[in-house]
């Protein structure tokens, strides 16, 4: 039976040191902070990137470089002789669409899944890989289930501030301008390849209450028939103190759930700034 490794990349939440506890590895996304190269979880911390959001740095998202992707990989296939690959959704970076095209180099040793996921649920198809690995799947298999379950799951997100969602071009403006003196909370959602726009409401409780009742149709509605393989999760750029009230909201509504929680990815948070928080539900890989 093939040594099969799971890599993904530092969008999926999950850091260098709970990598080495899982037996995977996670790729660090590359930020240019006022002209400077910087890894996320190697020389950018979660505190230092809010640090230099806050203080109006020019900050731009990109994508691991082709060589330090294979570097990774070819160390890897020292020890393995497959790797599934998890990289964040295709359709908010080329990063995906990179690894596929270096993955042709590798003749059928590198699967990379399209997996149109992020955050948390990007990190619950981690857990899967490994899941469907340890059941002695090989890396094919596991690509093609991963990627016939990937739209089974939500993300909805509200923010705190416009100010970053007119600054990548988001909403222009004049409407940013008249947002912030309404108040006026976007709730924005991922299912599938993009951020969008899913709801737009006054204050805080309004988009809480509005982000709850979305988890709570897609429950009774999508996932009405795999409620079992359903595990709730939560996402926030906020302070751990707001995070911690937010989840306990989620878990009072919708109790008896498996859940996730992390910061928010550092490439999501460029656009929407601090403050924000997010609601998951993922089907899980039935067991």
């Amino acid at each position: 039976m093939s040594k099969i490794a799971v890599v993904t990349d530092s969008n999926s939440g999950i850091t260098q040191e709970r990598a080495k506890e899982l037996g995977i590895y996670v790729l660090p996304m590359p930020f240019f902070i006022d002209g400077e190269l910087y890894l996320e979880d190697i020389t950018l911390t979660q505190e230092q990137f809010y640090e230099k959001l806050r203080a109006d740095s020019d900050i731009s998202t990109s994508q691991p470089s082709p060589g330090n992707v294979m570097e990774l990989w070819e160390s890897v296939l020292k020890e393995y002789d497959e790797i599934v690959c998890i990289p964040m959704s295709s359709g908010l970076s080329s990063t995906c669409e990179t690894a596929m095209s270096i993955a042709r180099e590798y003749k059928g040793k590198v699967y990379v899944v399209d997996n149109q996921r992020i955050s948390v649920t990007q990190e619950q198809s981690v857990y899967d890989a490994m899941y469907l690995r340890d059941k002695g799947m090989c890396a094919e298999e596991i690509k093609n289930i991963l990627e016939k379950e990937k739209l089974q799951a939500s993300i909805y997100i509200t923010v705190d501030t416009l100010k970053y969602l007119k600054k990548g071009g988001r909403i222009p403006p004049a409407a940013a301008a008249i947002g912030t003196v309404l108040n006026l909370k976007p709730v924005l959602q991922i299912q599938g390849e993009k951020l969008d726009a899913f709801a737009k409401v006054r204050g805080w409780k309004a988009a809480k209450k509005t982000m709850l009742n979305a988890i709570e149709k897609d429950l009774n509605e999508r996932f009405a028939d795999v409620k079992e393989d359903i595990i709730l999760g939560m996402a926030y750029t906020c302070s751990k103190e707001e995070a911690m009230e937010w989840k306990q909201e989620i878990m009072n509504r919708f109790p008896g759930y498996e859940f996730l929680e992390a910061p928010l990815s550092l490439s999501v948070s460029c656009h929407i700034g601090p403050g924000a928080m997010a609601v998951t539900c993922i089907k899980k890989v039935s067991r």
